[in-house]
């Protein structure tokens, strides 16, 4: 199969190219040639920008509930939670997102579903329940009851798991990897939406984040930690984390000690933006307006301190809820932060390496898997594209064609 006529930016860092196409066998790219007539199938692709498949590196698709039911669960039945799970799946993939890393709640059911073709999905790669605290953020328990009714459902979804020891840390790892995790995801910092802690807060111990650690190292994986602040991402690194999420409120000598670490930083500015600003829409309390103030702002900050000394940077949205439409929303709050190639390489080549995936994920080049979006228009001069899912015009994964407006 040959994907031809459009203009390609292979996610290299190099500029745009034209006359070229890509040439697919197997699901995987098998060339990058100047365009020639010939036999076989032809996607003409004329009049479009070609990118690859964009990656999400953190997403709760399986966050479907309203906001009550985190608390205490049981009004939203598991067929109405799958079925909001497997709709979320479908908005990713139609809106150019080939491939996503589930940061707390999705295990490995999900990826037999859309690996076995029952649901249309992108390529996830799921981290299981977050790794919690008692009382800490996403632990979703009230301050005056132990009695609450977490949604556990395995192979479905499972927001957290609460552990208070190095031992407890290590087994609910050994789990999520049994489950099918991909990497596990740790809560070292207070969050926006908790109400039992604070954003200055840290949580777990390093002895504590060092079990995960050792387990995910027995496997050749990795930890991601949820950190808004500076103790709790020096905490992580002490015990050897090679990824943060959010890195809110980063200063330059931790920026550096993440350089030195090898630790890559995941900012998440979609969501701090539209809590700041649709916290009713999103059935959130009225509590997180103010510890979500600022936070957009510091992690765009955040983001030019870790480039200025070399941190790889990666993006993701951090969506909640049954609808969630906005993750190219990332690229457009990074577009003006940076610049909208540097948005367009963190979404696709850096997260890739982020998520131990780059050899064969995240650019256009020969041996890679053939994941690829044509898009109406030119990011690069209106990244604004990213956030108009109707705009995708074709999306392939893995070689194959699964979604097509030009019909």
């Amino acid at each position: 199969m040959r994907f031809s006529g459009g203009t390609i930016i292979d996610g290299t860092g190099a500029d745009p190219v034209r006359g070229e196409e890509l040439v697919v066998e197997n699901g995987r790219i098998v060339s990058l040639r100047a365009a020639v007539a010939g036999d076989g199938e032809v996607v003409d692709l004329s009049g479009l920008t070609v990118v690859p498949g964009l990656i999400d590196a953190h997403t709760h698709l399986g966050y479907v509930f309203p906001s009550s039911e985190l608390t205490h669960g049981g009004t939203t039945s598991v067929a109405e939670i799958a079925a909001r799970i497997f709709r979320n799946c479908e908005l990713a993939l139609d809106a150019g997102f080939t491939t996503v890393r589930d940061a707390g709640g999705l295990d490995g059911g999900t990826v037999r579903a859309i690996a076995s073709g029952l649901v249309r999905g992108p390529r996830v790669f799921p981290s299981g329940p977050s790794i919690v605290q008692d009382g800490g953020h996403a632990s979703f328990q009230v301050p005056f009851s132990d009695c609450w009714c977490p949604v556990a459902v395995p192979g479905l979804y499972q927001a957290k798991a609460i552990c208070n020891s190095p031992d407890e840390v290590r087994l609910a790892a050994r789990r999520h990897f049994r489950r099918g995790a991909t990497q596990i995801k740790l809560m070292v910092t207070g969050g926006v939406v908790s109400l039992t802690d604070s954003l200055d807060d840290t949580q777990l111990s390093v002895a504590e984040i060092r079990a995960a650690v050792e387990e995910a190292e027995a496997r050749n994986s990795y930890v991601t930690v949820h950190a808004h602040n500076v103790r709790g991402i020096r905490n992580a690194l002490a015990a050897g984390v090679t990824c943060v999420e959010h890195g809110s409120f980063l200063d330059q000598d931790t920026a550096r000690a993440m350089a030195r670490a090898g630790a890559a930083l995941v900012p998440t500015l979609a969501v701090a933006n539209l809590m700041a600003t649709q916290w009713r829409a999103w059935g959130l309390p009225e509590q997180v307006v103010p510890r979500v103030e600022g936070a957009e702002a510091a992690m765009g900050r955040s983001i030019l301190l870790a480039r200025q000394v070399g941190v790889l940077i990666g993006s993701g949205s951090d969506l909640l809820g049954p609808d969630q439409t906005r993750h190219g929303l990332e690229l457009v709050l990074r577009s003006a932060v940076e610049d909208p190639m540097a948005a367009l390489l963190s979404a696709t080549r850096d997260n890739a390496r982020i998520m131990q995936v780059g050899d064969s994920l995240g650019t256009l080049e020969p041996g890679k898997l053939a994941d690829l979006v044509a898009l109406e228009g030119d990011p690069l001069a209106d990244p604004g594209i990213f956030v108009q899912p109707e705009r995708a015009v074709v999306v392939v994964k893995d070689g194959q064609v699964v979604k097509d407006r030009r019909r």
